[in-house]
């Protein structure tokens, strides 16, 4: 008798996003951005801003970033991110950004000079006073870049850490020093944002759950505001996914399991609140002050190399890669672009009307504050329930009607990384079965 999908491993992929990118393709022709935004809200679009530089790249990264990059080249960049906000600029026309956020790879690799000529791009396209969120890493988050941050507003910043167990992150592929990260923590509790959010990873070989519970409590002592419960996956062509030893398996999925929960029940003990299967937010703490932002209906505008954009019927961003000689092409690539050519959009992949409906749901069901039955009613014209098998989520005790939503229940959250792979259409999950690794 075959395994019905959801009964399988419950870690069968993080959906952030749908579709992914793996399951972009070439435009032909390419879509000029003037006429992909012609008919879109553009009230309250997202802004992100990608820098594909780390000093590092750890074992289990598969972000579109690469190391080594001088002074020039990040120099280079900026300058062809100027020209495509220029361009975009000119495409959208009237446009307003209620969210903005900067990525990559580690953005405050940025010197501060280069960092405040990236919010002097952000400020050209009008999203200066939009709430901002930055990524940055312990080698990086001195207090001269740290300052600049301040200065132009950001309220939100994330770090990675992981693990606060140096033999956790040794066996990671990820160089950190103790000294380094309290520096760190210490200089962004000194700088004051509304927001700190600390990434935190469960699941490396050797690693115990008392041992991840360790790491949770040492960075409960920087009283952060979030915290992203993330588990490791070893996935293609990364560091760690070249190594023989590394195998999902039914062990490895009980072991994350296992850290998950146990370290959900201290959070919630600790007065933090569960928003998604990651994320975790201090009971006294707004994460989303100011933000009308609505990902299931509201566009993003990416810019960078690796930056995607989202319009209803358009998702579109340059080739994904993860190799590093797959990202530094990438990069090169984008370098040699044209304005012309930045103008248009290339690579990306078309929503029906039936993948516009999951993504609604995914990127709903998966949120503690689930699916608005009248805003999906509205925009599709009938109940979820008539388009996707979402009784079986209830008759399985993940999904509940409440207050006219459907609401993921604690065992939801749990399972959201099966739960999202199973909604996929058969259409998205063969592009991305398809797609050609670099």
């Amino acid at each position: 008798m075959t395994q019905h999908p959801l009964e399988g491993s419950p870690y069968q992929g993080y959906t952030y996003s749908y579709p992914h990118k793996t399951a972009h393709r070439p435009l032909d022709p390419a879509r000029p951005l003037r006429e992909v935004w012609a008919d879109e809200d553009r009230s309250a679009l997202f802004l992100y801003l990608h820098v594909p530089f780390c000093e590092m790249r750890c074992g289990f990264c598969n972000l579109f970033t690469t190391t080594g990059a001088g002074d020039d080249e990040i120099d280079r960049y900026m300058g062809q991110l100027a020209r495509q906000a220029e361009v975009t600029h000119e495409a959208l026309g009237e446009a307003a950004f209620a969210r903005m956020a900067i990525g990559g790879g580690t953005p405050t690799l940025l010197t501060p000079r280069q960092l405040e000529r990236l919010f002097a791009i952000a400020a050209r396209l009008g999203a200066a006073s939009a709430p901002t969120s930055v990524e940055t890493s312990p080698k990086t988050a001195t207090p001269e870049r740290l300052a600049v941050l301040r200065e132009a507003g950001v309220r939100r910043v994330s770090m990675g850490v992981q693990s606060f167990d140096p033999r956790v992150t040794k066996t990671l592929g990820r160089s950190q020093r103790e000294v380094e990260l309290d520096r760190a923590l210490r200089a962004l509790r000194d700088a004051d944002f509304d927001v700190l959010n600390l990434d935190l990873m469960y699941g490396a070989q050797g690693q115990s759950t008392e041992g991840w519970l360790d790491s949770i409590r040492a960075a409960l002592e920087w009283d952060p505001e979030e915290l992203f419960l993330y588990p490791l996956y070893v996935r293609p062509l990364t560091a760690l996914g070249t190594r023989e030893a590394w195998t999902h398996d039914a062990a490895h999925d009980e072991a994350r399991l296992d850290a998950y929960r146990a370290g959900r029940a201290l959070l919630l003990e600790r007065g933090y609140a569960q928003i998604s299967m990651r994320l975790f937010r201090r009971a006294d703490a707004d994460g989303e002050a100011g933000a009308r932002y609505r990902c299931q209906e509201d566009g993003m505008v990416g810019l960078g190399a690796g930056a995607r954009s989202y319009t209803e019927r358009l998702h579109y961003a340059w080739p994904y890669a993860v190799s590093r000689e797959g990202v530094r092409e990438g990069i090169a690539h984008y370098l040699s672009r044209t304005p012309a050519q930045l103008a248009e959009a290339h690579h990306g992949v078309a929503l029906s009307r039936a993948d516009r409906v999951r993504r609604h749901v995914l990127m709903s069901i998966l949120h503690r504050d689930g699916l608005a039955l009248d805003r999906f009613v509205a925009r599709f014209g009938r109940d979820p329930r008539l388009e996707l098998p979402l009784s079986e989520l209830e008759r399985r005790g993940w999904l509940v009607e409440a207050q006219g939503r459907l609401v993921p229940t604690a065992a939801g959250l749990e399972r959201s990384d099966a739960i999202g792979p199973w909604l996929y259409s058969a259409e998205i999950k063969a592009r991305m079965e398809a797609f050609a690794w670099r």
